[in-house]
């Protein structure tokens, strides 16, 4: 089986206090930043985008520090977003859908259960609402229409060796990416863990639908990684820190993570 490359590219991030992290965090503690990340994956068998963020506007609006658009960070990989055939979107959250358009070519992988649950009943609740953007999911439903969207019940394969799984939890479909590498089986999280904290220490993230699935994933990410430090959390600055950048004129943009971390 041959192995992939894939990268991570960083593309905005926020200022956030402990309590906005995990259930139970001390309110008056100043936590870490939370990044924002699209991910490329490309080998022999495929190059595959995984998100696509959101746009300038999006951050403007929800207070985000904006970085670049994540079809710049792509292009410093020397890929263009419009030659892309395959899109993972982990889940419908805005900063994980909101550049689609981007990406006039593609076949986005979904979850049923995601699509479900953006569309339902739940939406209704501004609590669960807040974190989707009603455009966005109404586009994502116009790509259904148009035959642009793969659906997923549970675990698929979409090309050998690499693979989605759903992981409960966060939302209803959310689904993690594992990819065979030079370092073995590496997992995307996305936002079944949004830090290494999270699925390290036992404390869940706030955004959640079901703490007990979201405590049962983080199972299931070791499970499905050849070793835990392989499992790549979705927002963690962190990530930036372990892996190194694949030139130097990419520092503090992309990291490459088919290797062994740093630390």
């Amino acid at each position: 089986m041959e192995p992939y490359e894939v990268y991570a590219i960083r593309y905005a991030t926020m200022a956030r206090r402990s309590a906005e992290n995990f259930i139970g965090g001390d309110p008056h503690d100043i936590a870490t930043s939370l990044d924002y990340f699209v991910w490329l994956v490309r080998g022999a068998n495929g190059t595959f985008v995984v998100d696509t963020g959101f746009n300038r506007d999006a951050g403007r609006r929800r207070k985000r520090e904006f970085l670049r658009s994540p079809a710049e960070g792509l292009a410093l990989l020397g890929v263009d977003p419009a030659s892309i055939g395959q899109v993972v979107l982990t889940h419908l959250h805005y900063d994980h859908v909101g550049n689609f358009d981007l990406f006039p070519g593609a076949t986005f992988h979904l979850q049923d259960l995601e699509m479900q649950f953006a569309t339902g009943r739940y939406m209704a609740n501004a609590n669960f609402a807040y974190a989707y953007e009603l455009e966005e999911v109404i586009g994502m439903v116009r790509n259904v229409y148009a035959g642009r969207v793969t659906f997923h019940d549970g675990d698929a394969e979409l090309a050998p060796g690499l693979s989605v799984h759903r992981i409960g939890g966060h939302t209803l479909g959310l689904q993690a990416v594992r990819v065979w590498t030079r370092v073995g089986w590496l997992v995307l999280a996305s936002d079944a863990s949004h830090y290494y904290a999270n699925m390290e220490q036992g404390r869940p993230f706030p955004i959640v639908i079901d703490v007990a699935k979201m405590v049962d994933g983080w199972r299931r990410l070791r499970e499905l990684a050849s070793a835990p430090q392989h499992v790549v959390p979705g927002h963690d600055p962190l990530v930036m820190q372990r892996y190194r950048a694949p030139s130097a004129e990419l520092e503090g943009i992309v990291v490459r993570l088919d290797e062994e971390p740093r630390i």
